[in-house]
């Protein structure tokens, strides 16, 4: 139900739902001494920021844990800097740390791909990231799923980067950006769960403004979280507009008008 309740990622969810039948039906094939193929349940995420990954991933370790796959059902999440160190052998010692924290749940790894790079100094301590991760999956794969996230180029040239991830990386999940409509039906959310009413000509401008910022994206293009710091700095002006009155009503301090989504036009 959680996963349904998310806004678009429509392929996404039957993605996860086909994989999630797929375990259950392997299970089931256990229970009944029946052959059950080899198969990955390590996932690549691939896709623009604030498409979802991470929440799909925390909703994947929980629906994992429900139908038995893993043990606990956490989500621990780190990027490259949470995994490698600055001197030699220590980061296998990080990187155990991590799995070991992890073991029972789900490991994601975003932008997963920087491990790929080698640090200011030249030395490749993201390959020694990676083996050590490699090693941990196969240690622990009764009880361990990895996802690694990030941009789709730079993903899929990071596991044809080594034959162990392209072994056990074999699944694919494609995260789209949100387009205008999903960016506002993102807005009108927020403003609900955090007890905020849009005026119509409010809502107008932002349905406009949200459209404009899908059409017109470049590199920078956050998604829900380009969403999130409109809401919140409508919410600051919106407070900064009411400061001034002598005792708003309760309608007034939910209301955003379209003062409070407009930005300061500049000069």
């Amino acid at each position: 139900q959680e996963l349904d309740s998310l806004c678009g990622l429509e392929k996404v969810k039957a993605d996860v739902k086909s994989l999630i039948n797929l375990v259950k039906v392997r299970k089931l094939r256990q229970e009944q001494a029946l052959p059950v193929p080899p198969m990955s349940l390590h996932l690549v995420f691939l896709g623009n920021p604030g498409t979802g990954k991470t929440t799909v991933a925390r909703l994947l370790a929980k629906i994992y844990h429900s139908i038995g796959v893993l043990s606990k059902g956490q989500l621990v999440e780190v990027d490259r800097s949470g995994l490698v160190a600055g001197f030699v052998g220590q980061t296998a010692l990080k990187t155990q740390e991590i799995i070991q924290k992890a073991l029972g749940g789900v490991l994601f790894i975003d932008e997963a791909y920087a491990l790929a790079g080698q640090d200011s100094g030249g030395n490749d301590f993201g390959k020694e990231a990676v083996e050590t991760l490699l090693k941990g999956m196969e240690d622990h794969r009764a009880d361990l799923v990895v996802i690694v996230a990030g941009y789709t180029g730079q993903m899929e040239a990071f596991i044809h980067s080594n034959p162990g991830l392209e072994s056990r990386f074999n699944k694919y999940f494609f995260f789209e950006d949100y387009d205008g409509g999903q960016l506002m039906e993102i807005f009108s959310s927020l403003c609900r769960t955090n007890g905020y009413t849009l005026e119509e000509t409010a809502k107008a401008y932002a349905e406009e403004a949200f459209r404009l910022l899908y059409e017109e994206r470049d590199e920078n293009f956050g998604n829900a979280r380009d969403v999130r710091n409109v809401f919140e700095r409508s919410v600051a002006r919106q407070a900064d507009r009411l400061a001034a009155l002598e005792a708003p009503t309760k309608e007034e301090l939910m209301a955003l008008t379209l003062s409070d989504l407009r930005e300061e036009e500049e000069g």
